[in-house]
């Protein structure tokens, strides 16, 4: 008699494996509508790169003009009045936030006042203000410090500074005011407890952890401001949109002045932008655990990898 020694060594039904499932295949959903509005992007693009080209303009005159002595002048005293008035900005404006915290009823309400009316109107109207509050005031006596005509006061200068820095101060006390808010009030009392005066809290504990939330809408607004620059002309400041529109006068290319100083108004907030990428990071180190890496980090890293990859595939 034979025995089967196959049947007799298998296990039972309940405890053989599991037999293993297909390999499933994953079908890509199709977009169909990314592809159409790839499509008439292109096309409205290829329609204004058409019309631009057939356009009477004299496109050689753009990198002619673009290193101009005029020009640069004028991109000079942009930069110039763009950071001097986002100083007197910033700094006015974290007076005028904590002056408007401030439990005492005068100085908030005058922070109050202060915002309402410089948010109230436009910038356009307080740079004339500004540069014609000689008919208002004829002199300007500071005692024995200065004295002078208000005219020659005055200077545009001053003006474009006076009318974009005030302005800007009313928008940086909000910005301040909601990052002050943002730090918890037990910081605060913590603070308190340890001894510390009022002052010393708010420069010590309270402002390091606001700029978190200060700094990356100050950088709009800087950028914000760089562009602004360009309603000085009213008061006659020579700035960059200035400069090309004089050297369009003299040289007959008005048209192609405006696109170069739209140009370098691109290349000046392009530098902003990605300086207010480095100091946003800096600033968010405090609140993430490993902050993501920056683009040249990326792009360092992908070389790496395919680097590393062909030398896999020539050893192999």
């Amino acid at each position: 008699m034979t025995i089967n020694t196959d049947k007799a060594q298998e296990p039972p039904e309940d405890e053989r494996p599991a037999a293993a499932p297909e390999d499933l295949k994953a079908i890509p959903v199709r977009h169909f509508g990314r592809w159409v509005a790839a499509a008439v992007a292109l096309a409205v693009l290829a329609a204004l790169v058409n019309a631009f080209a057939q356009g009477k303009l004299n496109w050689g005159a753009v990198p002619d003009y673009f290193f101009n002595a005029d020009i640069l002048k004028g991109v000079r005293n942009t930069i110039t009045i763009t950071i001097l008035s986002m100083v007197l900005g910033v700094v006015l404006g974290v007076i005028l936030s904590v002056m408007r915290l401030s439990k005492n009823p005068v100085t908030s309400s005058v922070a109050w006042f202060y915002i309402w009316f410089f948010r109230g109107t436009p910038v356009y109207v307080q740079l004339l203000l500004w540069f014609n509050l000689g008919l208002v005031f004829e002199y300007i006596n500071l005692g024995p410090i200065y004295k002078d005509y208000w005219s020659s006061f005055m200077t545009p200068f001053l003006a474009a500074l006076l009318g974009l820095g005030l302005n800007e101060a009313a928008y940086m006390a909000e910005i301040c005011r909601a990052g002050i808010q943002s730090v918890d009030e037990g910081q605060t009392e913590a603070a308190h407890a340890l001894g510390m005066s009022h002052a010393k809290t708010l420069r010590r504990v309270v402002l390091p952890q606001a700029m978190r939330v200060i700094v990356p809408p100050t950088g709009n607004e800087f950028i914000n401001m760089l562009k602004t620059t360009s309603l000085v002309i009213a008061v006659q400041y020579y700035d960059l949109l200035q400069s090309a529109t004089n050297v369009g006068q003299t040289s007959g290319a008005t048209v192609e002045m405006l696109i170069l100083a739209a140009a370098w108004y691109l290349v000046l907030t392009s530098v902003l932008s990605v300086g207010q990428y480095y100091l946003e990071r800096r600033f968010a180190r405090g609140s993430l655990r490993q902050l993501p890496p920056t683009p040249w980090q990326k792009i360092v890293k992908a070389n790496l990898l395919s680097f590393s990859n062909r030398q896999a595939g020539g050893t192999a």
